[in-house]
Order: C-alpha cells, then structure tokens, then sequence
C-alpha cells in the first residue's frame, strides 16, 4: 500500500525515534541535589526512600507518587525536576502524560453507559459507529460485524500490531492514503482501519490493540453526544475528585501550566509529523507522534494523586454504589476463547479485563494494574486487592538499559508499601 522507504521512514518515526548523536544533558550539583516536595511523616521513610533512590540511581529527571488506603490519600509527593532547564520541581501538584493509563478511565466512562442502559457489552461496535465508511475502493472485513465493546474493553477485537501495524503512530502514511490532512486525525485512521484486513477473528484471543480504545471513545461520543474529553470530565473524572486530568497536547509551547517537561536518554529526535515542520528533526516527546490523536487510548495527563484516587475508585466500585456489583465483577472476569500464554506456551495466570491487568491472589480477591509509555513518559497504576491503590508517573521512559521504568519499579514499590508500619501513621482529623 505504501513504499517501502515510506515504511521504513514513518517505522522510526513512530517507535520513537532516531538517535543522532546529540550530546546528553550535563548533570550538574543542583541535578544531584534531589529536590522533593509535599508532606510526609517518619512512618513513611520507606516510601521516602524508594523514590529518592530510585531517582537517583536511574538518572531521572522527575517522578510522582500517591498512594492511596481504603479511599484516603496516605502520600503524595514530587521528586526531581519537572522541568530541568527552568529548574522547577515536581510537586503533588505536576501532571504528567499518563499515556496508557487513559484506557481504564474510557473502560469507566463506558461501563457508566453500560449501567444506565445507553449500551451494552455484547453490542456490536458498528451499531455506534454509523458515520464511518472504508476509503473508496476499499472494503471493510465482514468479521468487523463480529466485534463487541467488551471485545474492544479486553484487545480481542480482532488487531495485533505485532504481525501489521499500531495504527496510532502512522499519521503520515494513513495521512497519505486518505489524501486528506497532515498529520491524520481520528476520523482518518478509523476509515483508514475499515479497509484494513483484521488479524484474527474477533473474541478468539487476546492482542493489545491502541485502535480499539481509540473507538471506544467514539462510541462514548455517539451515546452521549458530547465530545470524548467533555463527557468523561463531566460524568466520569470530576465526580470522583479528579479534577486536574485534561487531554494533552503535542508541542511544547501548548503544554499546560502545572505539566512536566519530558526528556529522553542521550536527547533522542525524530522525524516531525505535523505539517508546519513536517520532516525536521525534533525531540522525540514533542512531535514524532500526535497527542492529539490519542485521547481515548493515551492522551490524558494528570497529577499522582488524581490516578491513585482514579485506581481507589474503581477497586470500591460496588461498595460506593459507582457501579452496580454485576458491572463491577465485569472488570475482572477472565475473558472466554484462547488464553494469554507466557513464552513456554503456558497459560498466563494474568490476563486482561475491562481496562485493566488482572491477577487472582485469593478466591474473588484481585490485583489490578495498567502501565504506560510513550517517548518522555512511563506510568504505573496499581489496584492492590488489601485496600491499597498508588500511581507512579515519571518524565523519562526508560532506564539506561533500555528497561520500561514502570517495569522495574513495580515490585519495588509493592515492598515499600509493605514495609510501611500503617497503623502508626496517625489519622487525619
């Protein structure tokens, strides 16, 4: 469909990037002098630790964490730098780009309409998608009538960009295809998509698919009649007292007031894929791939504390009355057909639910996670089944290793959490 140069080119575009060599930033004493804002206690040292730790050893320019006991903020600090150049701090108050972790909000935002009637879970996505048409000449794979929104909810709608393509990050080539603007939006990927062959059959198994939540947030917007970032403001974020989540944007001089500065390892660039400096090499946070693309799969950014308080609300769905209990079950029955397999082919004893990863520790007890990642950014939300919820956000993705940052401070922070003596923490009034 496209030339092989063109692939190659928007391939190292999209997977973030190519290095060039630039010269690294040159850490200086005030680096090394670790700045940590927001209010701790002696009980939480371990916590304290970690985080300074951890920053530290890594290099890392900034990170966030909040933890969060049976619906009550316990901590909530910033660590490092939000942004190194202007020398201002991460504070509790710093948003991040969350990336990822936007797919269990828009699993919310449509489990809300599945308790007030508006839909259902075995509902075909086409009945909510009325106003797209495959390309001329093109036509949509009759498997598409197969897929449901609990499909979408689970990646198992029938996409796996390991054998085709993310369509997400290829704006330009979609771009090009639809003969219609640079970079492509929403509307152009999903007609775009419709003439693309599916990878399996939908509902057989399970393959992380960016695209699915990408229409889940138009099927919100056709239920509601709002846009996707209106609605889930109103109806999903702010009611549970999230109030500092807002979709992000893609250059650096649109970044919001309280968000962090995102930074890569030896200063990568990549090929630009909006119009106004198409082809120029710019860093890889800041225009490689469009933010504005995302917003239903990986385009809000937020404060710690919103996602832990977010992650609480969810784990006590059916307790507050948030959900009914049948809808709150929903999210982590381990979905029916092939299962998750690990590299010997085994089954996995994780899966994927309505929006997030999920783990039995106990009969009818359950872990819930979801990562994050895109250039500049690495993520952590975990549900822990003993009441605890805490998010991780950082400004950097990876370790010096190549290693997900998320990846290798979970376990870490599950032994902090751990070693933290609770009932001394005194109670606030």
């Amino acid at each position: 469909m496209f030339t092989r140069w063109m692939a190659t080119l928007l391939c190292m575009v999209c997977i973030g990037v190519l290095p060039v060599g630039l010269r690294a930033q040159e850490k200086t004493p005030a680096d090394r002098a670790l700045p940590v804002h927001g209010d701790t206690h002696p009980v939480l040292r371990p916590l304290d630790e970690l985080m300074r730790r951890f920053v530290t050893e890594h290099e890392l320019p900034g990170a966030a964490l909040a933890v969060v006991r049976n619906g009550r903020v316990v901590y909530d600090r910033g660590f490092g730098w939000a942004d190194r150049e202007a020398r201002r701090p991460v504070t509790p108050q710093s948003q991040f780009r969350i990336a990822s972790l936007s797919k269990p909000i828009t699993a919310l935002g449509i489990l809300l309409l599945v308790d007030q009637g508006r839909l259902r879970l075995d509902d075909p996505v086409l009945r909510y998608l009325p106003q797209y048409r495959p390309l001329p000449g093109k036509k949509m794979d009759p498997r598409w009538r197969q897929i449901t929104i609990r499909h979408l909810l689970q990646h198992r709608g029938g996409w796996d960009r390991d054998r085709s393509i993310d369509c997400m990050f290829y704006p330009v080539e979609i771009a090009v295809a639809t003969q219609g603007q640079l970079p492509a939006g929403i509307d152009q990927v999903i007609r775009f998509m419709m003439g693309w062959p599916l990878d399996f059959d939908p509902g057989r198994r399970y393959a992380y698919s960016n695209f699915g939540y990408c229409l889940l947030g138009r099927v919100i917007e056709n239920r509601t009649g709002q846009r996707y970032a209106e609605w889930t403001q109103q109806h999903v974020l702010r009611p549970l007292g999230c109030r500092h989540v807002e979709l992000g944007r893609t250059r650096l001089c649109h970044r919001a007031a309280n968000e962090v500065r995102y930074y890569t390892r030896n200063d990568r660039v990549g090929f630009c894929v909006l119009a106004d400096r198409f082809g120029q090499m710019v860093p890889a946070p800041y225009g490689t791939f469009t933010m504005e693309t995302l917003d239903s799969l990986g385009g809000w950014i937020a404060t710690a504390r919103d996602m832990a308080v977010f992650g609480s609300a969810v784990a006590r769905a059916a307790e507050t009355g948030l959900l009914r209990p049948e809808t709150a079950r929903a999210i982590t029955a381990r979905p029916p057909g092939e299962p998750q397999r690990d590299k010997d082919g085994k089954p996995k004893k994780t899966y994927y639910g309505l929006g997030w990863m999920i783990r039995e520790v106990a009969p009818g007890k359950y872990n819930l996670w979801h990562t994050g990642s895109l250039p500049g950014t690495s993520t952590l939300l975990v549900v822990r089944h003993d009441g605890f919820a805490w998010a991780v956000l950082f400004n950097m993705r990876n370790t010096a290793k190549g290693k997900r940052l998320s990846r290798t401070i979970d376990p870490l922070v599950h032994k902090a959490v751990d070693q933290v003596a609770w009932d001394k923490l005194p109670q606030q009034p």
